[in-house]
């Protein structure tokens, strides 16, 4: 037994593993390539002919094929101030959402806690992120009884972090599992975009832009250090992880939660200022591993949106495979915010398996980065290193 001053240590003596990912969407799905007409005809917008193609070829360019969504026009009809530009509504919004996101948390939930076979009641600590709502007790509360999880489970509520909020889940799981010897995290995101969805404005065109992105989703996964390798298969090692604000960018992503829902708006620079930032972030995570190889590693990155993910990619000179995980959730299921990263990260799971077999892939590569991008703006970048090679 280790012992510090006599003192057993109260830390784990490896790195935080990754030993299993869970993914759960809503059942509805829609289809990017009719959406644009889904939406001007609930909302009672189809006169605003010109503001309709305008969102149309929004649809077309944003590299989406379908969407989920928890709301539905059943819902809309039932809620119609949701379907008026500015109507309060938040009432409406938020009684759903106290519901449906730790609920659709729970099946993500569920599905890592099978892969990883062992008893929920091993779970020791559980985070949760969300930017969908806030009500107390919240959301972890709420999932803790869903699951029926012990009673004395410790608690993280992670509220308004955007898109930047799964990598945050990582890095702050890494923390929680190497210094509590024996601890195993279960951390999710749940999202419902509902909060978001809004009537179009001809006067403020920008939050077309969240329409045209916007998915419901929830992921989640159980981290560990120390795994017991006969009955737990580790998947990545959680190397490090940082957190970079970069400087004179609070206005690139910006949201106000009102009495109509939340309003988020995305500046135009965004892409750019995230693109001309990301390789000196870079290179502090990698530095000590003596890699500078952007194309030797793989990559999760935040499925943000086509715009930023073609700006890394032209900054870094990245091959086409290399976002091509990334590409590939974006254009089954949209950005679902801080859900995101962790479908790529179960995408780059499968690409794994499939390497090993010799099927496909991109080969075996060992180190990685897992990237969120949030308001601030805000930059996570966590280096795993697949235990699958």
């Amino acid at each position: 037994m280790v012992t510090i001053n006599g003192i057993p240590a109260q830390r784990a003596v490896g790195p935080a593993t990754i030993l299993s990912i869970g993914t759960a969407n809503p059942p509805n799905c829609f289809d990017q390539s009719t959406y644009a007409d889904y939406f001007f005809r609930v909302t009672n917008s189809e006169h605003k002919a010109e503001l309709k193609e305008k969102f149309k070829r929004m649809c077309e360019r944003s590299m989406i094929k379908k969407r989920y969504f928890h709301l539905t026009e059943e819902i809309l009809k039932k809620n119609p101030n949701i379907c008026k530009y500015k109507a309060p509504s938040l009432d409406a919004r938020q009684q759903i959402a106290i519901v449906q996101v730790p609920k659709l948390g729970k099946e993500a939930a569920q599905k890592a806690i099978k892969e990883w076979g062992q008893s929920k009641d091993e779970i020791t600590h559980l985070v949760f992120c969300t930017t969908s709502g806030v009500d107390v007790p919240g959301a972890d509360y709420q999932l803790t009884k869903l699951l029926g999880l012990s009673p004395s489970v410790k608690r993280f509520m992670i509220y308004q972090q955007g898109c930047t909020g799964g990598a945050t889940v990582v890095r702050l799981a890494k923390d929680l599992a190497e210094n509590n010897k024996g601890a195993r995290v279960l951390a999710v995101c749940s999202e419902i975009s509902m909060f978001c969805f809004h009537a179009p404005s001809e006067t403020e065109t920008d939050v077309l832009i969240g329409q045209a992105l916007f998915s419901d989703g929830a992921s989640a996964i159980i981290v560990g250090s120390d795994p017991v390798l006969t009955m737990e298969r580790p998947l990545f090692q959680i190397v490090s992880a940082t957190q970079t604000l970069l400087p004179d960018s609070g206005h690139a992503i910006i949201g106000s939660l009102t009495e109509a829902g939340l309003i988020a708006k995305i500046h135009k620079d965004t892409p750019m200022l995230i693109s001309k930032n990301i390789e000196r972030i870079l290179v502090e995570a990698f530095q000590p591993l003596g890699i500078s190889d952007w194309n030797s590693i793989f990559w999760v990155s935040h499925a943000g949106g086509r715009a930023i993910l073609d700006q890394i990619e032209l900054e870094l000179g990245l091959k086409p495979e290399k976002l091509r995980a990334t590409r590939n959730v974006m254009s089954d299921y949209g950005n679902m915010g801080s859900v995101s990263v962790l479908f790529v990260l179960d995408e780059m799971r499968k690409v794994s398996i499939k390497a090993e077999l010799g099927t496909t892939g991109e080969g075996h590569v060992c180190w990685g980065v897992l990237l969120g991008f949030g308001p601030g703006l805000t930059i996570e970048a966590v280096v795993l290193r697949s235990l699958s090679v």
